[in-house]
This record gives C-alpha cells, structure tokens and sequence, in this order.
C-alpha cells in the first residue's frame, strides 16, 4: 500500500471511529504523510542488532569473548548486510553518518578476527587494514578506507577513541553502539576515558608518557591547538603545557577476554 493510499485508509479508519484527525490543509496532509513515512525509519540500518551482539561479548574493559562471539555470527554478518544496504546518503545528518561508519569499522574489525580466530594479534593476519573486502553499497572498501578517507575527513579526532583495533593498546571497544543520538555524549566519554587511562597513558612526574596514537594522528588534533592543550581538555588533572612528551610502546595483543 503507498503512502496516500493508507494515509486514506487511516482517515477512514478514524471516520468510523468518530474521531477522524483534525487536518484541514494541504500541507497538513503532506506533513501527516512525511511524519507516517519517516517514522517507519526504513532508510537507516538496526544499530540495536549491533548493541545486543556488544552487550553479549563485550565487557566494560572492552574485552572481546571472541569464543563466544563465534556463536553469533550469523546475526553479526546480518548486522554488516543491512549495513551495506542502508549506506548515507545527502539527507543524513553529520551524526548518523558518525554512528553508521564507527559502528561498521568496530564491526568489520570483530568479523575480521572472528573469520581468522584463533589469533593472538590483528597482525597477524595478511592486508588487515588494506584488504577491500568490507561489502558496502555495490562496493567493497577496506577498513583503511572507512578511518583515512571517510571518518578522518569528518573533522571530529574523537573517532580516534571510538573506533577500535581489536588490541591492548587500542582505545576499548564500548559496548553499546553508537547512535546519532548518543554521538557526543559517548565520543566525549571515549577521551575522557582513553586519556585518563594509565595503561594507554602516563602523566606521572611532570611528564606526557602518551599512547602512539597521538603521534600517528597528530595533525588530527593540532588543528585548533597543541596537542597538551587537547589532551588537557579531556585529562582529570592537566599536565603542563611544557611538558615533555614521550610516546609508550603499542601492545597489539588481541583485546581478548580471559
């Protein structure tokens, strides 16, 4: 049934009723129509099939029972198709264009582990971040291709802390998803959390001991100000702007839970 046609039939269901809606205009009818479409939200992919398969396998550390994640992962290749098939397109905002590609990069990632498990390291497996094997629209993209040419250019460096690499050393995998809803409330809660962690970072004795992040994504954030006062933003006890700055050892042992 099209959208007039059962914008008919809901009028005549109210009629019978004795209570058909008040709508006494052209564009009453038109907005009637667009609010009944949209709410159908058929455009936009399930992220609640993503927070369901996170909140199984994913504790609050971000550590991944992959064994476990192994059981679903059917529901995880459908969560990945209905993402190809709901791509942004002009109409969506910049927030749900955030949530849809950190939530297929953290997805994709957790397949790629899952179709070469058991590994003890993503790099253990050949063209990881280049392979272009992520199904999306009528294209396949590699994981590189969803962080350097699409998130990366979104202007938001917070997407450093969201999305993850399957190791140690990354930022943790959250689990709930990412929502256009939920966007800055969780990126905010993702640098908070990566910065002030003493095991990706180390501010003690005056110095910046910082997580190679910082360094491979720099210019990221030093675009509006140097790379102490960022951190600073987001860090519970800032560290001198002078600080001298260290960059620690990556561990890119798989984030794997015990």
């Amino acid at each position: 049934m099209n959208v007039m046609a059962r914008f008919s039939w809901i009028l005549l269901l109210f009629s019978c009723m004795g209570s058909a809606p008040a709508i006494n205009s052209r564009a009453s009818v038109k907005n009637f129509v667009e609010s009944t479409s949209n709410s159908e939200n058929l455009g936009y992919p399930d992220h609640a099939v993503w927070g369901n398969l996170l909140g199984q396998y994913v504790d609050d550390e971000g550590n991944v029972n992959y064994k476990g994640f192994k059981e679903s992962a059917v529901e995880l290749d459908t969560y990945l198709k209905d993402l190809s098939e709901h791509i942004p397109d002009a109409s969506w905002n910049r927030n749900e264009q955030l949530a849809f590609y950190i939530n297929l990069y953290n997805a994709a990632t957790i397949k790629l582990i899952l179709d070469h498990y058991p590994v003890s390291s993503i790099k253990e497996i050949p063209s990881r971040w280049k392979k272009k094997w992520i199904p999306l629209g009528k294209d396949l993209v590699s994981l590189n291709y969803i962080e350097h040419e699409v998130l990366r250019k979104m202007g938001e460096p917070r997407i450093h802390f969201a999305i993850n690499c399957a190791s140690y050393s990354c930022p943790k995998l959250l689990n709930v998803p990412f929502t256009a809803q939920s966007m800055e409330r969780l990126l905010s809660k993702t640098a908070v959390d990566f910065v002030n962690d003493k095991t990706r970072n180390n501010f003690s004795g005056g110095e910046a001991q910082l997580s190679k992040i910082f360094k491979w994504y720099k210019g990221d954030f030093t675009e509006q100000k140097p790379l102490l006062e960022y951190i600073n933003t987001y860090l519970d006890n800032p560290v001198s702007k002078k600080a001298k700055i260290e960059y620690l050892d990556y561990d890119w042992s798989l984030n794997e839970a015990e």
